[in-house]
């Protein structure tokens, strides 16, 4: 089971205008334990970062599926939601999940979407897409990353 840790990340960024700020950028890992995503966020990010970095925050992400698309450069959160018939009461039943898709801008996520779950059984909707503020995304082997192609 892939559990997901949002890890806020503190550290001096060189900006544009040649003058350092002090910024705090959300990344995504996948971890068992609170530990364990402390650890791998800090290996991760170690030749990336110059300086000094602190992790403020570890939370769990409700994220159930993740679709990578190699032309990406943003994440964007989808609100989806599995549409069932409630055979007792005959009306249908929507469960939401969080997915998060990669991609350039929303049109490409939508599709990175639909074509990450073509072939599922269930019928779904897409009830809702935002862009999110997060920098990277880290799994923990690169064999159970569902690439996308279009």
């Amino acid at each position: 089971m892939i559990n997901w840790f949002e890890c806020g990340v503190s550290y001096d960024k060189l900006m544009e205008n040649g003058t350092t700020k002090r910024v705090t950028e959300p990344y995504l890992v996948d971890a068992m334990s609170f530990t364990e995503a402390e650890a791998r966020i800090i290996e991760e990010l170690k030749p990336f970062i110059t300086g000094e970095f602190l992790i403020k925050t570890i939370k769990r992400a409700n994220i159930s599926e993740l679709f990578f698309f190699s032309e990406g450069d943003r994440y964007f959160k989808a609100k989806t939601q599995f549409i069932t018939l409630d055979e007792k009461s005959g009306s249908e039943k929507k469960n939401s999940v969080n997915m998060v898709v990669q991609a350039s801008d929303i049109d490409q996520a939508h599709e990175v979407l639909k074509k990450g779950m073509a072939g599922t059984m269930a019928s779904w909707i897409c009830a809702s897409m935002t862009e999110t503020q997060i920098m990277d995304v880290f799994p923990y082997s690169e064999d159970g990353k569902k690439v996308i192609t279009l």
